[in-house]
């Protein structure tokens, strides 16, 4: 479940964080029985798959955070360029 997502911490974290994201939590309805494909749900979690096919990504071996967000931010550009080479 996204309940880590709620609540006043969370809110007040994100406003400090970054004040212009808006975060919207898609719930399955009441009436739901078994699995229930939901609009935008997997976004994160098929995200953190592409990024986990990176072998410097795959295990936290760098020493120091700003070379791990560096070879974070060289995924997402090789990510997002295959993607737009693709079409």
């Amino acid at each position: 479940m996204d309940g880590g997502y709620q609540g006043p911490v969370f809110a007040k974290a994100q406003k400090k964080a970054m004040p212009g994201l808006v975060t919207e939590i898609v719930k399955r309805s009441d009436g739901a029985k078994g699995f229930e494909v939901l609009p935008r749900r997997w976004v994160v979690e098929r995200t953190f798959a592409w990024l986990g096919r990176c072998r410097r990504l795959a295990k936290d071996l760098e020493n120091l955070s700003r070379n791990a967000l560096a070879f974070l931010k060289l995924a997402s550009i090789r990510l997002m360029l295959r993607r737009l080479c693709s079409n």
